[in-house]
């Protein structure tokens, strides 16, 4: 299977490496200037706030917050693995499929922006607030790229591509559909040469 692996590389991957740097650089960017300037304001009251000085020593929902001697040493090294799977799927995957490789690429900046702040500061910069469930939680531009690259990804293998679970677009019934009748003449072959051999069993 993996003597079938080619790296993709052309057009899009140039671009989609230049939007990755871009991505992370402005990720990087805020988090500077939002502790160079201490950012503090209300955007809309109760629901958009942003802060500054918010350290996340653990991931969301506070997972392993409470002891980041264990907790930042374990994020990092499933950041590392995240992202080398991330990496490779960027690299070998087919140019075709262009909205799963641009969430690939969104996925990568995020887990790129915030093992940064991992490894530097053992926490990650945060300033964003945003209410969630009745209580404001606070990200930065990382957990965004992620967020909406996860989302993108999820709607491109569930309805998209041709991969699809459940294709809705034109291009990926097609795309499923030569697949199913290209595995039914592989098999009519299959069976003609059951037959051929049985035959010529027979004969002898």
């Amino acid at each position: 299977m993996f003597k079938k692996l080619k790296p993709q590389f052309g057009k899009l991957t140039i671009i989609l490496l230049v939007a990755i740097a871009f991505l992370v650089f402005a990720d990087l960017l805020t988090k500077y200037l939002e502790e160079q300037f201490v950012w503090n304001a209300t955007i809309i009251p109760n629901f958009i706030v942003i802060k500054s000085g918010v350290h996340n020593p653990g991931c969301a929902f506070s997972f392993l917050d409470e002891n980041p001697e264990i907790g930042q040493p374990i994020l990092i090294t499933i950041t590392f693995i995240l992202l080398f799977a991330m990496i490779f799927a960027f690299i070998f995957m087919p140019n075709r499929f262009v909205v799963l490789k641009v969430a690939v690429s969104l996925i990568i900046s995020g887990a790129i922006g915030n093992l940064v702040d991992r490894l530097a500061f053992r926490f990650v910069r945060d300033w964003f607030g945003l209410n969630m469930f009745g209580n404001i939680a606070y990200c930065n531009f990382a957990d965004f790229w992620i967020v909406i690259g996860a989302i993108i990804a999820v709607i491109d293998l569930l309805f998209l591509n041709e991969w699809a679970v459940f294709p809705l677009t034109q291009k990926a019934k097609a795309a499923q559909q030569a697949k199913k009748e290209e595995e039914a003449a592989k098999a009519a072959g299959a069976d003609e040469d059951i037959t051929a051999d049985t035959k010529n069993d027979d004969g002898n």
